[in-house]
């Protein structure tokens, strides 16, 4: 019997939305909670058995008080961190009701998309928002370079 060499991996799944109204301002939050901080959109991980829309829906909700309504997925952003490959599903949306509400992941607000740019971003926000501005890129992969990692766009 030939031996498997395609093992499967350890996998996680997270997502990510960037909510626009229509003025152009987009919903940051400033994470302080676990390792990633810094300026980003909401999002999380995917619970077992959940549907990925189902999820991101969720994680808005819980973020930021929004509630979503038909997400678009823009793209995906990957990274392998201690030989698990974290993926990162990224969604669109401008169909949204409720009232924006911080929760303990951070702050959360509107913000001019050309002003949260020039905030410090938490890690790898800025391919985020290329893959949102730009509908021929939809995948990025952080490679590691050092003590950081470096983002490749495709």
């Amino acid at each position: 019997m030939a031996e498997n060499k395609h093992k499967p991996e350890q996998v996680i799944l997270t997502n990510m939305c960037v909510i626009e109204d229509d003025q152009g301002n987009v919903v940051a939050i400033d994470k302080v909670t676990g390792s990633y901080t810094g300026t980003t959109f909401p999002g999380g991980h995917i619970e077992k058995n959940e549907i990925f829309n189902d999820s991101i829906i969720r994680e808005v909700r819980e973020e930021t008080g929004l509630i979503i309504k038909h997400p678009k997925l823009k793209g995906v952003y990957h990274w392998y961190r201690n030989d698990i490959h974290y993926v990162l599903f990224i969604y669109h949306a401008k169909d949204f009701t409720g009232e924006l509400t911080s929760s303990r992941e951070g702050k959360v607000y509107w913000i001019e998309l050309e002003e949260l740019k020039k905030k410090k971003l938490a890690t790898g926000t800025e391919h985020v928002i290329t893959m949102i501005e730009n509908d021929d890129i939809n995948e990025c992969f952080m490679k590691p370079d050092g003590d950081t990692y470096k983002g490749e766009l495709y």
